[in-house]
């Protein structure tokens, strides 16, 4: 029983949920795609248990009641069709997810929802602009877990995809997923030709397979546990510390007055 986490609902039970009035609901969403030659096919769902249960962990220890719901494991896609098992998520199919867990939150007067994003691919701001006028009662906001603290104070090469970043990360988590680095590849990627999607002003999706041959974005080769460490501690530090600032705020007051 000792080793049961209360704010982790998968390994809660009824006796305590029933009397704990939660104030936040965390509900990480992931992926399920390539990952380089070394890395699972799970990495962001591996990484976004880990850093909401840290993240959630910090926030229960300084009184924020807060709830972790299971991770939805799979994400938009739509630019890895190709790919071998890259799974995918149409953002309709998301919306429609998302409703009916916001609804039942609405239900059952729990008013705040964060989303803890863990894939690039998946962006949330339309979506809860949409939840806001089906649901104005229940607060939802979203983040990027890995945006929490910035990469270049951990990393040499933080990289976009299975990069320096990722690989450090999952070497914590779960080095026993860890292919050695002698087998990864690269991560070298082709940019647009076009100035304007190079510089980022103009955006599209891009077709992955034309951009890496080894599914990878980003240097995995200085990649360490140590390094993962850190930055995941710290990702869970700042994050906590916005759930408890969350949990204390009534929703009445979330803007400053003059």
């Amino acid at each position: 029983m000792e080793n049961q986490r209360p704010y982790i609902l998968a390994e809660t039970n009824w006796k305590t949920v029933k009397k704990t009035d939660y104030k936040i609901a965390i509900l990480p969403w992931g992926a399920t795609e390539a990952h380089n030659y070394h890395l699972p096919y799970a990495t962001d769902n591996i990484q976004c248990d880990f850093v909401a249960a840290a993240s959630a962990k910090n926030a229960w220890e300084n009184g924020g009641k807060v709830i972790v719901l299971p991770t939805v494991p799979l994400g938009l896609n739509t630019g890895q069709l190709d790919v071998k098992l890259c799974l995918n998520m149409n953002l309709s199919t998301q919306i429609a997810v998302l409703k009916d867990i916001v609804d039942v939150l609405s239900r059952q007067n729990i008013k705040k929802l964060v989303i803890m994003n863990g894939h690039g691919g998946n962006h949330f701001k339309q979506i809860i602009r949409e939840m806001s006028f089906f649901y104005p009662d229940v607060f939802v906001c979203a983040l990027n877990w890995f945006q929490a603290v910035d990469w270049n104070l951990y990393f040499d090469e933080p990289g976009d995809h299975a990069g320096e970043m990722e690989t450090s990360a999952i070497m914590h988590i779960a080095p026993e997923l860890v292919r050695p680095l002698s087998e990864a590849g690269d991560g070298k990627a082709n940019p647009f030709k076009i100035k304007a999607l190079k510089e980022g002003w103009v955006t599209t999706q891009r077709k992955w397979t034309k951009v890496t041959k080894d599914t990878g974005v980003g240097n995995p080769y200085k990649s360490s546990a140590e390094k993962g460490e850190k930055y995941l501690a710290a990702c869970a530090e700042n994050i906590g510390e916005f759930l408890v600032d969350l949990a204390n705020t009534e929703l009445e007051d979330l803007y400053e007055k003059e």
